[in-house]
């Protein structure tokens, strides 16, 4: 799947779905494999821990929030047995646009109330 291509929108369109439905929900972080296989239902195969997920889950963040004035769907998404985000999301949250400060601890527990807050209403 390559990133550009009719594939890899469609996957990502799913991908922006499930995390926005999860945000809606009350924000409760959803593991890699468990998202690989809501895509894997849909008709995408998105390895876990390979491959598109990490572009794909950065492409969702940037798409929901160009500017950075939005709380990163990224933040959703965690390792399986830490129930903790990878270093991935902490370099996007910390990058331009989104200069999120803090510790991650905090940065992360901030995000997540953010997106609750922000889904809430949709």
């Amino acid at each position: 799947m390559q990133k550009g291509t009719l594939e890899y929108e469609q996957a990502l369109d799913a991908m922006i779905e499930i995390l926005r439905s999860r945000a809606r929900g009350g924000a409760t972080p959803i593991p890699y494999g468990e998202l690989s296989s809501e895509l894997g239902r849909l008709g995408h195969d998105v390895p876990a821990h390979e491959g598109p997920m990490p572009y794909l889950l950065e492409d969702a963040s940037v798409r929901e929030s160009p500017d950075g004035s939005l709380p990163l769907l990224s933040a959703l998404v965690v390792l399986q047995d830490s129930r903790w985000p990878s270093g991935g999301f902490f370099k996007l949250a910390r990058r331009a646009p989104y200069k999120r400060q803090g510790d991650n601890v905090l940065l992360w527990t901030r995000e997540i109330e953010k997106l609750a807050e922000h889904y809430a209403d949709h």
